[in-house]
């Protein structure tokens, strides 16, 4: 492997209904940027993935064959929800350690702060801004961790759809030049709207998106809860379960313009985490629908009596069992954010806790009055007690969703050159780097 990544050939048949299949010689983020790509940033494909799928982000036929490959495999890809580059990383981290694929996405709110809180958001100018400013760091470093990663954007209600407009141009824009879109997929969710005015704005952005082979990502029913602003604590009850005949109206709808979308059915899910009892999932729901819809096919059936891909929204404190049953029901992503939002805060408040009396002033600890604390209110410090612990618990989610020793690479090796600090002490070595 060259130390400057060279340009890989795809081929850009984006989905069934796509674009013509044609080869385009697409760079690679590292060789566009001319920055070094070595050992797994630089292979072309994985050992137990489909060839098309490679390191970095994946769109059109790559990002099919990925999500086709999970469904077929009987596992789901956690997508888990960042605001700043220090959980992308730990995303990206995590995914290497377990050796698998990943879905980053981005909301409204999280990608006007990732923006900036300070910026003026009016037409939503800071979300775009911010969300493709994140779209390039993922670009930029998913090469570079070996994993291959599904770009996305969560939750978009009819109100939001200017900054869905926003980020559509900016893919168009980057297809023209890459050849492929700067995102991987969209969510937009009309569940509040009438099923046919959802259906009808889902058909029209479905047609746009996969000319350049955008995934979308529609929902159904409702999520209850509260996240990134949208309160459904109270809806009713029957909102918050998906039936057969509206998961097959949709399929009716979507199927004849392209095969490049997935439907977030609602089967119990609530966001947030709630105590035992609380939330009730039918996860069979999704498996009804499968079978009405095959039966609806007849011979035309896929082999799996799976027509429809699923997503699993409000994953975050679900049941193992309930988690396990809807991959088996056809769920290929499920998402994350309540748990990692926890996860790296509680990162932080264990650091704190370790260190409270080294983090009170600049100058004074237990080990001496003029003894400085530099080391200690160093915000990379905690930021990285924040990452570890989110690696650590989206490895569990990982597990959960079989979504482990997917790509075949094994163990990442540990990284060199990385200026450890001494036993005991949060300096660095005599002589190296700052931590």
């Amino acid at each position: 492997t060259s130390a400057f990544s060279t340009q890989r050939t795809f081929a850009v048949s984006k989905g069934s209904s796509a674009v013509n299949n044609k080869n385009v010689v697409l760079k690679d983020t590292a060789a566009d940027l001319g920055i070094p790509c070595e050992d797994e940033c630089a292979l072309q494909s994985f050992p137990n993935l489909p060839p098309s799928v490679h390191p970095g982000v994946v769109t059109g036929e790559a990002m099919i064959d990925l999500l086709n490959h999970a469904k077929e495999n009987g596992y789901a890809i956690p997508a888990v929800n960042c605001v700043t580059s220090s959980s992308i990383n730990a995303c990206l981290e995590a995914a290497r350690k377990n050796d698998a694929p990943v879905i980053i996405q981005f909301s409204s709110g999280g990608s006007q702060f990732y923006a900036g809180k300070g910026l003026d958001n009016t037409n939503f100018k800071a979300a775009i801004a911010g969300a493709v400013s994140g779209a390039f760091h993922v670009r930029t470093l998913a090469e570079q961790y070996g994993v291959p990663v599904i770009l996305h954007t969560d939750h978009c209600a009819k109100k939001l759809l200017p900054w869905i407009d926003g980020l559509l141009a900016a893919s168009e824009r980057y297809y023209e030049s890459h050849g492929e879109p700067l995102f991987s997929s969209h969510m937009i969710d009309l569940s509040e709207e009438p099923l046919e005015e959802n259906l009808e704005i889902c058909q029209d952005y479905l047609g746009r998106m996969s000319k350049i082979g955008l995934l979308l990502e529609m929902e159904l029913g409702i999520t209850g809860g509260e996240e990134d602003g949208v309160d459904n604590s109270d809806v009713p009850l029957e909102d918050l379960y998906s039936k057969p005949e509206e998961i097959y109206q949709t399929y009716q709808a979507l199927q004849p313009i392209s095969d490049m979308y997935t439907i977030a059915a609602a089967f119990g899910n609530v966001h947030g985490v709630y105590s035992p009892g609380n939330v009730k999932l039918e996860p069979k729901i999704l498996k009804n629908a499968q079978a009405y819809i095959s039966e609806k096919l007849g011979d035309s059936a896929p082999e799996s009596k799976k027509p429809v891909s699923f997503v699993f929204h409000g994953g975050s404190g679900s049941d193992q069992s309930d988690i396990q049953e809807s991959i088996g029901y056809g769920v290929i992503k499920m998402n994350i954010d309540t748990d990692t939002q926890w996860s790296y805060w509680e990162g932080v408040k264990k650091f704190e806790a370790e260190y409270h009396d080294y983090l009170q002033t600049q100058i004074g600890n237990p080990d001496g009055p003029e003894k400085p604390n530099k080391k200690y209110y160093d915000p990379r410090v905690c930021l990285r007690s924040a990452e570890d612990n989110t690696v650590e618990r989206l490895s569990r989610s990982f597990a959960d969703l079989n979504c482990v020793n997917i790509l075949g690479l094994g163990d990442p090796k540990d990284p060199e050159n990385v200026m450890e600090p001494e036993q005991g002490s949060l300096m660095p070595k005599k002589g190296g780097l700052p931590v």
